[in-house]
Protein backbone atom coordinates (compact mmCIF):
# COMPACT_ATOMS: atom_id res chain seq x y z
CA UNK A 1 0.00 0.00 0.00
CA UNK A 2 1.43 3.48 -1.00
CA UNK A 3 -0.13 7.31 -1.23
CA UNK A 4 0.51 9.19 -4.01
CA UNK A 5 0.12 13.11 -4.40
CA UNK A 6 0.39 15.00 -7.59
CA UNK A 7 2.21 18.24 -7.28
CA UNK A 8 2.00 18.88 -11.18
CA UNK A 9 -0.24 21.53 -12.76
CA UNK A 10 -0.33 19.47 -16.10
CA UNK A 11 -1.86 16.12 -16.76
CA UNK A 12 0.37 13.01 -17.02
CA UNK A 13 0.27 9.97 -18.67
CA UNK A 14 2.31 7.06 -17.01
CA UNK A 15 2.47 3.50 -18.29
CA UNK A 16 1.32 1.17 -15.45
CA UNK A 17 3.61 -1.79 -15.03
CA UNK A 18 1.92 -5.32 -14.26
CA UNK A 19 2.32 -6.98 -11.20
CA UNK A 20 1.42 -10.10 -9.52
CA UNK A 21 -0.85 -9.15 -7.52
CA UNK A 22 -4.91 -7.40 -7.58
CA UNK A 23 -4.50 -3.70 -7.55
CA UNK A 24 -6.76 -0.94 -6.45
CA UNK A 25 -5.93 2.42 -7.25
CA UNK A 26 -8.66 4.61 -4.61
CA UNK A 27 -9.03 8.55 -6.29
CA UNK A 28 -8.85 10.59 -3.21
CA UNK A 29 -8.42 13.70 -5.69
CA UNK A 30 -10.69 16.81 -5.86
CA UNK A 31 -11.93 17.56 -9.18
CA UNK A 32 -11.11 15.71 -12.28
CA UNK A 33 -8.59 12.98 -10.40
CA UNK A 34 -7.66 9.96 -12.01
CA UNK A 35 -8.28 8.55 -15.53
CA UNK A 36 -7.02 5.65 -16.80
CA UNK A 37 -7.27 3.60 -20.98
CA UNK A 38 -6.81 0.02 -20.79
CA UNK A 39 -7.47 -1.60 -24.05
CA UNK A 40 -9.12 1.39 -25.49
CA UNK A 41 -11.58 1.72 -23.38
CA UNK A 42 -11.13 4.94 -21.22
CA UNK A 43 -12.45 5.33 -17.59
CA UNK A 44 -12.53 7.88 -14.45
CA UNK A 45 -11.51 7.34 -10.77
CA UNK A 46 -11.15 4.59 -8.56
CA UNK A 47 -10.51 1.44 -10.27
CA UNK A 48 -9.15 -2.24 -9.52
CA UNK A 49 -6.49 -3.50 -11.77
CA UNK A 50 -6.89 -7.62 -12.08
CA UNK A 51 -4.07 -9.79 -12.95
CA UNK A 52 -2.08 -9.65 -16.75
CA UNK A 53 -4.38 -6.01 -17.55
CA UNK A 54 -2.28 -5.79 -20.90
CA UNK A 55 -1.08 -2.02 -21.74
CA UNK A 56 -2.47 0.09 -19.55
CA UNK A 57 -1.94 3.86 -18.62
CA UNK A 58 -2.90 5.73 -15.97
CA UNK A 59 -2.74 9.74 -15.23
CA UNK A 60 -4.88 13.00 -14.99
CA UNK A 61 -4.59 15.79 -13.29
CA UNK A 62 -4.50 13.61 -10.10
CA UNK A 63 -4.42 15.56 -6.51
CA UNK A 64 -4.40 12.02 -4.15
CA UNK A 65 -4.10 8.11 -4.85
CA UNK A 66 -3.99 5.23 -2.57
CA UNK A 67 -2.70 2.38 -4.15
CA UNK A 68 -3.33 -1.25 -2.30
CA UNK A 69 -1.74 -4.50 -3.81
CA UNK A 70 -3.32 -7.80 -3.36
CA UNK A 71 -2.10 -10.66 -3.83
CA UNK A 72 -4.28 -12.89 -5.74
CA UNK A 73 -5.29 -15.28 -2.38
CA UNK A 74 -6.27 -12.02 -0.48
CA UNK A 75 -7.68 -10.60 -3.65
CA UNK A 76 -9.90 -13.59 -3.35
CA UNK A 77 -10.57 -13.38 0.03
CA UNK A 78 -11.67 -10.01 -0.11
CA UNK A 79 -13.30 -10.10 -3.32
CA UNK A 80 -14.54 -13.43 -4.22
CA UNK A 81 -12.99 -16.05 -6.79
CA UNK A 82 -11.20 -13.44 -9.04
CA UNK A 83 -11.84 -15.36 -12.58
CA UNK A 84 -14.41 -11.70 -13.26
CA UNK A 85 -10.87 -9.78 -12.60
CA UNK A 86 -8.75 -11.94 -15.04
CA UNK A 87 -7.34 -9.07 -17.26
CA UNK A 88 -9.24 -6.44 -16.71
CA UNK A 89 -9.92 -2.74 -15.18
CA UNK A 90 -12.97 -2.09 -13.46
CA UNK A 91 -14.28 0.95 -11.23
CA UNK A 92 -14.27 0.07 -7.97
CA UNK A 93 -17.86 0.37 -7.28
CA UNK A 94 -18.67 -2.49 -9.89
CA UNK A 95 -16.84 -4.95 -7.67
CA UNK A 96 -17.59 -3.04 -4.51
CA UNK A 97 -20.87 -1.73 -4.87
CA UNK A 98 -21.83 1.02 -2.70
CA UNK A 99 -19.21 0.04 -0.39
CA UNK A 100 -16.54 1.43 -2.73
CA UNK A 101 -18.26 5.55 -2.18
CA UNK A 102 -18.43 5.19 1.46
CA UNK A 103 -14.55 3.61 1.79
CA UNK A 104 -13.39 6.69 -0.57
CA UNK A 105 -15.19 9.27 1.85
CA UNK A 106 -13.79 8.05 5.19
CA UNK A 107 -10.41 7.55 3.17
CA UNK A 108 -10.81 11.00 1.79
CA UNK A 109 -11.85 12.83 4.94
CA UNK A 110 -8.59 11.34 6.97
CA UNK A 111 -6.48 13.83 8.33
CA UNK A 112 -3.28 11.93 7.23
CA UNK A 113 -1.88 9.41 5.23
CA UNK A 114 -1.01 7.54 8.20
CA UNK A 115 -4.74 7.63 9.19
CA UNK A 116 -5.95 6.48 5.89
CA UNK A 117 -3.34 3.46 5.64
CA UNK A 118 -4.77 2.68 8.84
CA UNK A 119 -9.13 3.15 7.77
CA UNK A 120 -7.95 1.03 4.22
CA UNK A 121 -6.77 -2.14 6.68
CA UNK A 122 -9.94 -1.75 8.38
CA UNK A 123 -12.05 -1.60 5.24
CA UNK A 124 -10.06 -4.71 4.31
CA UNK A 125 -10.37 -6.01 7.40
CA UNK A 126 -13.90 -6.09 7.73
CA UNK A 127 -14.09 -7.53 3.78
CA UNK A 128 -11.13 -10.59 4.96
CA UNK A 129 -13.46 -13.54 5.71
CA UNK A 130 -16.61 -13.00 3.81
CA UNK A 131 -15.97 -15.07 0.90
CA UNK A 132 -14.92 -18.69 0.67
CA UNK A 133 -11.27 -18.79 1.37
CA UNK A 134 -9.36 -20.12 -1.46
CA UNK A 135 -8.20 -23.93 -1.44
CA UNK A 136 -5.07 -24.52 0.92
CA UNK A 137 -3.76 -26.67 -2.20
CA UNK A 138 -4.09 -23.18 -4.74
CA UNK A 139 -2.57 -20.87 -1.99
CA UNK A 140 0.39 -22.72 -1.53
CA UNK A 141 0.71 -23.41 -5.82
CA UNK A 142 0.60 -19.86 -5.56
CA UNK A 143 3.16 -19.52 -2.99
CA UNK A 144 5.64 -21.87 -4.76
CA UNK A 145 5.27 -20.11 -8.15
CA UNK A 146 5.96 -16.51 -6.11
CA UNK A 147 9.15 -17.65 -4.05
CA UNK A 148 10.47 -19.79 -7.50
CA UNK A 149 10.09 -16.15 -9.18
CA UNK A 150 7.81 -18.35 -11.61
CA UNK A 151 10.10 -21.31 -12.45
CA UNK A 152 8.61 -24.18 -11.06
CA UNK A 153 6.74 -25.84 -13.42
CA UNK A 154 3.00 -26.99 -13.57
CA UNK A 155 3.80 -30.48 -12.90
CA UNK A 156 6.17 -29.83 -10.27
CA UNK A 157 3.23 -27.79 -8.33
CA UNK A 158 0.89 -30.53 -8.86
CA UNK A 159 3.20 -33.22 -7.18
CA UNK A 160 3.75 -30.76 -4.46
CA UNK A 161 -0.05 -30.35 -3.73
CA UNK A 162 -1.43 -34.17 -4.53
CA UNK A 163 -3.01 -33.04 -7.35
CA UNK A 164 -3.14 -34.07 -11.06
CA UNK A 165 -2.61 -31.07 -13.08
CA UNK A 166 -6.09 -30.82 -14.87
CA UNK A 167 -7.49 -30.49 -10.98
CA UNK A 168 -4.98 -27.74 -10.55
CA UNK A 169 -4.88 -25.72 -13.83
CA UNK A 170 -8.65 -25.74 -13.06
CA UNK A 171 -9.32 -25.08 -9.43
CA UNK A 172 -6.18 -22.47 -9.93
CA UNK A 173 -8.03 -20.67 -12.84
CA UNK A 174 -11.45 -21.23 -11.18
CA UNK A 175 -10.48 -19.34 -7.45
CA UNK A 176 -7.53 -16.82 -8.35
CA UNK A 177 -8.50 -15.68 -12.23
CA UNK A 178 -5.30 -16.82 -14.17
CA UNK A 179 -3.97 -20.93 -14.91
CA UNK A 180 -0.35 -21.67 -13.20
CA UNK A 181 1.14 -21.31 -16.07
CA UNK A 182 -0.05 -17.48 -17.15
CA UNK A 183 0.58 -17.58 -12.81
CA UNK A 184 4.53 -18.42 -13.97
CA UNK A 185 4.50 -16.14 -16.74
CA UNK A 186 3.26 -13.09 -14.45
CA UNK A 187 6.18 -13.22 -11.72
CA UNK A 188 8.32 -13.93 -13.94
CA UNK A 189 7.82 -10.84 -15.70
CA UNK A 190 7.80 -8.86 -12.65
CA UNK A 191 10.99 -10.27 -11.57
CA UNK A 192 13.13 -9.52 -14.88
CA UNK A 193 10.83 -5.93 -15.20
CA UNK A 194 12.36 -5.00 -12.05
CA UNK A 195 15.81 -6.34 -12.73
CA UNK A 196 15.57 -3.97 -16.05
CA UNK A 197 14.50 -0.72 -13.83
CA UNK A 198 17.56 -2.15 -11.99
CA UNK A 199 19.55 -1.39 -14.89
CA UNK A 200 20.40 -4.44 -15.93
CA UNK A 201 20.86 -5.48 -19.43
CA UNK A 202 18.54 -7.04 -21.36
CA UNK A 203 20.44 -10.09 -22.51
CA UNK A 204 21.44 -10.45 -18.67
CA UNK A 205 18.05 -10.34 -17.36
CA UNK A 206 16.99 -12.88 -19.96
CA UNK A 207 19.10 -15.28 -18.93
CA UNK A 208 18.63 -14.79 -15.12
CA UNK A 209 14.77 -14.80 -15.26
CA UNK A 210 14.75 -17.82 -17.42
CA UNK A 211 14.02 -16.56 -20.27
CA UNK A 212 15.08 -18.56 -23.60
CA UNK A 213 16.81 -15.52 -24.88
CA UNK A 214 16.81 -11.81 -25.62
CA UNK A 215 14.20 -11.84 -28.03
CA UNK A 216 11.74 -13.64 -26.05
CA UNK A 217 12.33 -11.86 -23.06
CA UNK A 218 10.95 -8.53 -25.52
CA UNK A 219 7.91 -10.55 -26.71
CA UNK A 220 6.77 -11.53 -23.00
CA UNK A 221 7.20 -7.83 -21.99
CA UNK A 222 5.81 -6.53 -24.79
CA UNK A 223 2.80 -9.17 -24.38
CA UNK A 224 2.37 -8.45 -20.50
CA UNK A 225 2.55 -3.81 -21.03
CA UNK A 226 2.75 -3.06 -24.41
CA UNK A 227 6.14 -1.44 -23.60
CA UNK A 228 9.98 -2.39 -25.31
CA UNK A 229 12.19 -3.87 -22.13
CA UNK A 230 14.14 0.16 -22.54
CA UNK A 231 10.70 1.56 -21.70
CA UNK A 232 9.91 -0.50 -18.95
CA UNK A 233 13.27 0.28 -17.59
CA UNK A 234 12.30 3.21 -17.20
CA UNK A 235 8.93 3.38 -16.21
CA UNK A 236 8.35 5.51 -13.34
CA UNK A 237 5.44 3.02 -12.14
CA UNK A 238 8.52 0.68 -11.34
CA UNK A 239 11.16 3.45 -9.81
CA UNK A 240 8.74 4.26 -6.18
CA UNK A 241 8.64 0.09 -6.09
CA UNK A 242 12.04 -0.13 -3.85
CA UNK A 243 10.65 3.23 -1.13
CA UNK A 244 6.82 2.03 -1.18
CA UNK A 245 7.28 -1.66 -1.07
CA UNK A 246 10.67 -2.24 0.50
CA UNK A 247 12.37 -5.62 0.89
CA UNK A 248 11.40 -7.49 4.46
CA UNK A 249 14.34 -5.34 6.41
CA UNK A 250 14.37 -4.95 10.62
CA UNK A 251 14.55 -0.79 9.93
CA UNK A 252 12.53 0.52 6.58
CA UNK A 253 13.98 3.41 5.23
CA UNK A 254 11.92 6.61 5.08
CA UNK A 255 10.11 7.22 2.06
CA UNK A 256 11.56 10.06 -0.11
CA UNK A 257 10.59 8.94 -3.73
CA UNK A 258 10.15 11.33 -6.67
CA UNK A 259 7.26 9.59 -8.83
CA UNK A 260 7.03 11.42 -11.04
CA UNK A 261 8.78 14.43 -11.41
CA UNK A 262 7.17 16.31 -8.89
CA UNK A 263 4.96 14.18 -6.73
CA UNK A 264 5.34 12.27 -3.32
CA UNK A 265 5.12 8.65 -2.64
CA UNK A 266 4.28 7.78 1.20
CA UNK A 267 4.19 4.22 2.34
CA UNK A 268 2.52 2.79 5.45
CA UNK A 269 4.64 3.32 8.61
CA UNK A 270 6.14 0.31 10.08
CA UNK A 271 3.90 0.22 13.14
CA UNK A 272 0.91 -0.74 10.87
CA UNK A 273 2.43 -1.84 8.12
CA UNK A 274 3.24 -5.32 9.11
CA UNK A 275 -0.86 -6.36 8.71
CA UNK A 276 -0.81 -5.66 4.84
CA UNK A 277 1.99 -4.65 3.11
CA UNK A 278 3.17 -7.07 0.75
CA UNK A 279 6.59 -8.89 1.10
CA UNK A 280 7.66 -8.68 -2.46
CA UNK A 281 8.59 -5.35 -4.22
Amino acid sequence: MAGFRQRVPAPVDIAMVAHPSVTLLVDLSEGEGLVYDAHGRHGRGSVVVGLHPGELRAGGRVGECLQIRLEPVAAAAVFGASTELSGVVVPLDDVWGPGAGRAEGRLRAAASWDERFAIAVDILGRWLGTRPPVAPEVAHAWRLTLTGRGRVRVERLAEEVGWSRKRLSARFRSQLGITPKHAARLVRFDHAAHLLAAGHAAAGVATESGYVDQSHLHREVKAFTGLTPAAVAAAPWLAIDDVAWPAPSPVWPAPSPVWPASSQARKPPAAIAGARRTSSP
